[in-house]
């Protein structure tokens, strides 16, 4: 397994802190390093001018003139200078001033005794083999009228550099190594602290899976990402728990609207059974009632079942082509419809052209519920009154209307109003009203008429235009 694959293989805990604590290593190399370095150059720094600023020419000079070269006595500038002090001359000679110990004559010496070079600085190494640091620079030797060119060589031991860095090192080592210790001991505590929320987000999640309790929440204080997160999962928990109760209120409710159909048919079956059993025939006129209460509990059946698998569709999915629609020509249409299922009321319609985006099928089946309901609450001889101006379609009966405790609740799936519970119907119809208009991006209302007339004006509002798009062909439903 590679390197990275085990990385990955890792707890996040364990990859945070191995990160934080890398990262640290990092920084806190780098800064030894560059501490350093920069100590180094400073000292050395420091050597070279300390070197530059020695002054043994003059005193040399004046050594010269009171004693002779030797290959080493003690001088009068020992342990006043700290440092080795000789005069090379341009033969190679070497004439010993002060110190411990002498230095070898080098090419930079005999060059500067020469005159072929400036004042230089190099690294090299007493006779008894100490490394120094050596600034070796020109000199007149004058012996009575005579001047004699020479080099004169002040050197210092490199451990005074040497020393405080190997000091430096071991310090810089064991504070790195505290830092880097440290930090992996703070990169857990900050995995183990910054987790904390993810670990209570998992749990909650691992108890949702095992008892599906949606009512867990997780505590969402501030605004950093983990809050973010908490919050998200929160909302989410709430809309499933919605979700869960819409779906256990749906079924509920299904089952309630089902039960009274399905009580009657059941009824009227066993009666018909019951007579082809025993043998005693039911009168032709109470028979013909049975079973056109069958035939009507069956209708009403399907079409409830049709509205429950309406109402189960996803709101996001649409659930047929979408197209540019003629409104007027769909309420057209429909209003076709109405009359023939209100043949003993009076149908008022003035539909102006308005095209709409949506789904034909179902805005007609919108439009057709409306009308139905309009149709169903008006007393016979009444008149219904249809218009479509500017996107708007309004329905007007003139039934006893919607007491205003009742307005929002009509478009409630298997709501009906104490006044419409003993008419067909399953109390679906509104709600597929409000979902289809909401799809194609309009309202839907029910409201009193302005006139303060009788009746519940049913108000449509589709965004749209009073002519299509161009190169748009209107989509109209089948006659």
């Amino acid at each position: 397994m590679s390197p990275a694959a085990r990385f990955r293989g890792l707890p996040l805990r364990s990859r945070l802190a191995l990160l934080v604590t890398v990262a640290v290593a990092l920084a806190v190399a780098a800064v030894a390093c560059v501490s350093w370095f920069m100590v180094r150059t400073q000292l050395n720094d420091q050597l070279n001018s300390s070197l530059r600023s020695t002054n043994a020419r003059a005193q040399a000079s004046q050594t010269l003139n009171q004693i002779r070269c030797q290959d080493k006595v003690p001088g009068p500038f020992e342990n006043n200078l700290s440092a080795q002090v000789q005069i090379v001359l341009p033969t190679g000679d070497r004439c010993w001033v002060d110190g411990k110990d002498t230095l070898p004559v080098t090419d930079y010496d005999l060059d500067v005794a020469k005159r072929l070079r400036g004042a230089t600085l190099y690294d090299g190494r007493t006779t008894d083999g100490t490394p120094v640091r050596v600034y070796t620079q020109p000199v007149e030797l004058s012996a009575g009228p005579n001047v004699q060119n020479a080099a004169i060589s002040v050197a210092k031991p490199l451990s005074d550099v040497t020393e405080p860095l190997s000091t430096l090192a071991w310090v810089l080592l064991f504070v790195s190594g505290v830092g880097i210790l440290g930090a992996g001991v703070a990169g857990l505590w900050v995995a183990r602290t910054g987790l904390r929320p993810v670990d209570e987000l998992t749990g909650a999640v691992e108890h949702i899976a095992r008892t599906e309790d949606l009512t867990v929440r997780i505590p969402d204080e501030g605004d950093d990402e983990i809050a973010r997160l908490s919050r998200s999962f929160n909302s989410m928990t709430a809309a499933l728990a919605s979700s869960q109760e819409r779906q256990a209120q749906l079924i509920a409710d299904a089952g309630h609207e089902l039960r009274t159909p399905l009580t009657s048919l059941r009824t009227n079956i066993e009666l018909l059974a019951r007579s082809e059993e025993t043998g005693r025939a039911i009168p032709p006129e109470d028979r013909k009632e049975l079973l056109a209460s069958v035939k009507a509990q069956m209708t009403e059946l399907a079409s409830l079942i049709g509205d429950l698998q309406e109402l189960s569709r996803p709101d996001a999915t649409t659930p047929g082509p979408l197209g540019v629609v003629a409104l007027h020509e769909i309420a057209g249409t429909a209003l076709s419809r109405a009359r023939l299922r209100g043949p003993e009321l009076e149908f008022d319609s003035d539909l102006a052209p308005w095209y709409v985006r949506g789904e034909a099928a179902a805005l007609e089946r919108a439009v057709v519920n409306v009308l139905d309901n309009a149709v169903k609450f008006s007393p016979p001889g009444s008149t219904v009154t249809v218009s479509l101006r500017a996107g708007e379609l309004t329905v007007r009966d003139r039934g006893p209307g919607i007491p205003a405790d009742d307005l929002p609740h009509v478009f409630e799936r298997f709501w009906r109003s104490p006044s419409a519970r003993a008419l067909p119907g399953s109390g679906l119809g509104l709600s597929i009203v409000a979902r289809t208009v909401q799809r194609a991006g309009g309202t839907a209302a029910l409201r009193a008429p302005a006139d303060g007339g009788p009746g519940t004006e049913a108000v449509l509002s589709i965004p749209g235009a009073p002519t299509p798009p161009p190169a748009q062909a209107s989509v109209v439903p089948d006659q």
